[in-house]
């Protein structure tokens, strides 16, 4: 049960499909009140000053995409304004690039799509930072992307890979964007099965893995948010 008057996290969600995943046990778990915010459904984003923390999430729409979805840009504000208010951000695949954008960074095309279970390479920062470096030299992850981001300016690169390399940010103390994602449990993964382009799988122990790091990656950023 979550302590009185404990300030939620906000779970901001793009598209059906996209959502917390495996991220809503740990809350859970943690005690930690949760404000489920569907933009895609026109769901208003809640005042920052009133949460403690927000997760955003992935979906197939990108950052440029504001004039079939012009809540990307009213997002991207909110975001900014959440910083300035000490919220702390964790960033998932289009929330990274949304927060990559929200810090004035470009948001651009990637060499080609990068799609299923495998690593990430953390830098000598990313090996150090509070947040995933105690994964040690690589992070289980899930892509699914064809977009990447420049780093934001004063960010540091946490974790690189062959083909893409800005694949986690910090900015600040209370900022992170993951290119990856972390949050897909099994249903997930059973979900996005039929959406996935031809010939591409998400390998079961590759996923489970990427989840197991995602959880704990959550709980040290609940202990960092606080």
């Amino acid at each position: 049960m979550a302590a009185a008057g404990r300030r939620p996290w906000a779970l901001v969600q793009h598209a059906a499909g996209e959502g917390p995943g495996a991220l809503a046990d740990v809350l859970e778990g943690a005690g930690v009140p949760t404000v489920a915010v569907r933009l895609d459904q026109g769901a208003p984003l809640p005042d920052p000053g009133l949460v403690a923390g927000a997760a955003v999430f992935g979906g197939a729409m990108g950052v440029h995409d504001s004039d079939r979805h012009p809540w990307l840009v009213t997002e991207r504000r909110w975001l900014v304004e959440a910083l300035d208010r000490g919220v702390f951000v964790l960033g998932i695949c289009l929330g990274a690039q949304q927060l990559a954008a929200a810090l004035g960074a470009d948001v651009h095309a990637g060499p080609e799509p990068e799609i299923g279970a495998g690593a990430v390479a953390l830098t000598a920062e990313g090996r150090a930072d509070p947040l995933l470096g105690p994964e040690g030299e690589r992070v289980a992850v899930v892509q699914w992307h064809a977009d990447t981001f420049a780093l934001p300016e004063g960010a540091v690169r946490l974790a690189t890979g062959a083909r893409y390399p800005n694949q986690a940010f910090r900015f600040g103390s209370r900022a992170y964007g993951l290119q990856f994602h972390i949050e897909v449990d099994e249903a997930m993964a059973r979900a996005w099965a039929p959406h996935l382009p031809a010939g591409a799988a998400l390998d079961p122990g590759g996923r489970g893995a990427a989840e197991a790091a995602g959880r704990r990656i959550v709980a040290r950023a609940l202990s960092l948010a606080l």
